[in-house]
């Protein structure tokens, strides 16, 4: 028995045995257990939240895994496309980011879901499969990731060392074919809003596995021959006429830097163009140096 409990009932007891206090029926008299002096008292422990696995896709569509023909006729197939991605992050922001009106994620979640390099083969997708995995994260918060970031940095080792892209493989046109090598080494920054396609993408929820997609749309670099030339996917496009036109005896090995000394035309074309190569799915990014964001 608690001495609170002990002291009251001995007072109770004494005034009772003076007639000074009576005890109606049914009244309990209780006290807390008995705790040893500077013990500290037990505390609920927090639950653990839930959690699931977060996955970052690389996808050159079709036009990377089967060919595509460009604006100016050349039939082009890819024997490999290496992209090489570098800190990718994923983020929960509120507001939606929108990269098109310059202002930063505001970022409720953030998982950095690659923090090294890794680089991808976007034309050897494979197994039935249209994208490539790049990283997974696990342990992720539960809600949807409706931002994501990525840079593109020159490889340190591998088939692409040196290189932040490198598409190899065969064009074709009226009986003319051109084994090809465009290497790219130009460093830069995706930043990206909410996927945009069939389905939605991002969502994670506990014990669960979702994913997002960094999308590469090779039609803004070659152009679309299906559309017309006034569509402005081949208005901004530079086809492959300007590359083919340095091909000698039917071989293509061309840098960034050899292009912008060969032809530096076909070189600034290219550099306005490859920051709108990057997508997530349909939707958009702003490619970005400098920008930071949190």
């Amino acid at each position: 028995m608690c001495k609170v409990y002990q002291n009251i009932v001995m007072r109770i007891q004494l005034l009772s045995l003076a007639g000074l206090i009576f005890l109606a029926p049914g009244i309990m008299i209780g006290c807390s257990p008995e705790q040893t002096p500077g013990e500290p008292q037990a505390q609920e422990q927090p639950q653990q939240q839930a959690t699931g696995t977060l996955q970052v896709l690389a996808n050159g569509e079709e036009r990377a895994r089967e060919g595509l023909v460009s604006k100016d006729g050349w039939r082009i197939t890819f024997d490999n496309l290496y992209a090489n991605l570098a800190d990718v992050t994923a983020y929960q922001s509120e507001p939606a980011f929108n990269p098109e009106q310059g202002r930063e994620i505001q970022a409720q979640e953030k998982v950095v879901v690659l923090d090294q390099v890794q680089t991808v083969d976007l034309a050897q997708a494979g197994d039935g499969q249209d994208s490539v995995l790049v990283a997974e994260a696990s342990n992720v918060p539960p809600g949807q990731y409706n931002a994501l970031s990525w840079r593109m940095v020159p490889a340190t080792e591998g088939p692409a060392q040196g290189q932040t892209m490198v598409m190899s493989g065969t064009a074709e046109k009226e009986g003319r074919t051109i084994n090809f090598v465009l290497n790219i080494d130009r460093e830069f920054e995706y930043v990206c809003g909410e996927y945009v396609g069939d389905e939605r993408k991002g969502i994670v929820q506990a014990g669960e596995t979702a994913d997002l997609e960094t999308t590469f749309h090779l039609d803004h670099l070659f152009g679309d021959g299906e559309k017309s030339a006034d569509d402005p996917i081949n208005q901004g496009s530079l086809g492959f006429e300007p590359l083919a036109a340095l091909a000698q005896n039917g071989n293509l090995q061309i840098s960034t830097s050899e292009l912008q000394s060969q032809s530096p035309q076909t070189y600034q074309q290219l550099q306005e163009i490859l920051p709108s190569i990057g997508h997530v799915g349909e939707g958009h990014c702003r490619e970005t140096t400098t920008q930071t964001v949190g």
